[in-house]
C-alpha cells in the first residue's frame, strides 16, 4: 500500500481537528461551569439531572406548603389561646354573679355588659381570617365562620355534616390537617350548646335569672375542655410541621449536592485538563509543521 504525502497530510489534519474539538469542548465546560450542555454530552447524566430537578421542584412546593401550614396553625393557636383566656374571664364573672345576695343591681348590670362584650370578642376571634379565609369556617368559600348572631355559616362539623379537613402535603408520604372547624372547637350549634349561645345566655341570666348561673358553670367547663382539646391538637400538628420543615431543608440540601455532582464541573481538574490539551495541541501543531512541510508542487496546485 502506497502512502502519499497527501494522505499523510489529511491524517495529520484529522488528528489536529480532533484535538481542537476536545479543546473547544473543555473550554465550553470551563466557560459554562457545567459538565452537560446538551443531551449528547451524557445521556445518563441528563436523565439523572432531570430526576433530581423533579425531586427538587417537589421539595420546593412542599416547602411552600409547610410555610402555609405554619402560618395557619400559628394563627389558629393564637386565636384559641386568646379565647381560652376570655372564657376563663367569663367563668370568673359567672361565679361572681352567682352570689345573689352579694351584688347590687348596678353591679349585675355591669357584669352583664362585660359578659356580652366578651361574647362579641369571642365571635370576632372565631371569625378571624387568613388570606381571606376564615380559620374556623372549614372549606367554606365565604369570609366568615359565624354571623353576627352567632350562627355557624361555615361548612361541616354541624347538623350531622362531617367536617372536611383542610390539608397540606408536607412530603411525599406525609399530609397534615391545618384547620379546626368551629363546631369542633366551640360546640355544635345544632345542639344549642355552643360557646357563643352559652355566653349569651349567661349575659342575660346575670340580671334576669341569677339562680340559673350555677348551672351554666358546668357547660362553661365543658366548653373550655373543648377549647383545650382543640389547642392541644393544633400544637401537636404544629410540632409535625416543624419537624417536616427541618426534613425538607435537609432534603433540599441533599438534592442540591446531587445536582451539583451531576452537572457542575470540577474547576481545578478542568483547568488542568484545558492546560494539558492546549499544550498537547500546540505540540501537535509544531510537530506537524516540521514533518509535513509544503513543497513547490503544493504551491502550484
Amino acid at each position: 500500500m502506497r502512502i502519499t504525502q497527501r494522505a499523510v497530510a489529511q491524517t495529520a489534519l484529522q488528528g489536529l481537528n480532533r484535538n481542537l474539538g476536545e479543546l473547544g469542548r473543555t473550554q465550553e465546560r470551563l466557560t459554562s461551569g457545567k459538565q452537560i450542555s446538551r443531551p449528547s454530552d451524557s445521556p445518563t447524566g441528563v436523565n439523572r439531572a432531570m430526576q433530581v430537578r423533579q425531586d427538587k421542584s417537589a421539595a420546593l412546593q412542599q416547602e411552600r406548603n409547610i410555610s402555609d401550614a405554619k402560618g395557619w396553625l400559628e394563627a389558629t393557636d393564637t386565636a384559641l389561646t386568646t379565647m381560652l383566656a376570655q372564657v376563663r374571664r367569663v367563668r370568673d364573672l359567672t361565679v361572681q354573679a352567682s352570689n345573689e345576695g352579694a351584688m347590687s343591681g348596678t353591679s349585675r348590670a355591669a357584669v352583664a355588659t362585660e359578659v356580652a362584650a366578651l361574647r362579641d370578642a369571642l365571635l370576632g376571634l372565631a371569625n378571624q381570617t387568613l388570606d381571606g379565609r376564615p380559620l374556623f369556617g372549614g372549606v367554606t368559600e365565604g369570609s366568615r365562620a359565624y354571623d353576627e348572631n352567632g350562627a355557624y355559616v361555615g361548612v361541616g362539623g354541624t347538623a350531622g355534616i362531617p367536617a372536611i379537613a383542610v390539608e397540606r402535603r408536607l412530603s411525599n408520604t406525609e399530609v397534615v390537617r391545618i384547620d379546626v372547624a368551629g363546631p369542633e372547637a366551640f360546640g355544635d350549634p345544632a345542639d344549642g350548646d355552643d360557646l357563643f349561645a352559652l355566653v349569651g345566655r349567661i349575659a342575660t341570666d346575670v340580671t334576669a335569672d341569677p339562680a340559673a348561673l350555677s348551672g351554666h358553670l358546668n357547660a362553661l367547663d365543658a366548653g373550655m375542655e373543648r377549647l383545650l382539646t382543640a389547642a392541644a391538637s393544633v400544637g401537636a400538628r404544629a410540632v409535625r410541621v416543624d419537624t417536616a420543615s427541618q426534613v425538607n431543608a435537609d432534603l433540599q440540601l441533599t438534592l442540591t449536592k446531587q445536582l451539583t455532582a451531576v452537572e457542575d464541573i470540577d474547576l481545578p481538574k478542568t483547568i488542568m485538563q484545558l492546560n494539558m490539551q492546549q499544550t498537547g495541541y500546540q505540540a501537535a501543531l509544531s510537530a506537524t509543521a516540521k514533518v509535513i512541510q509544503p513543497t513547490l508542487v503544493d504551491f502550484l496546485r
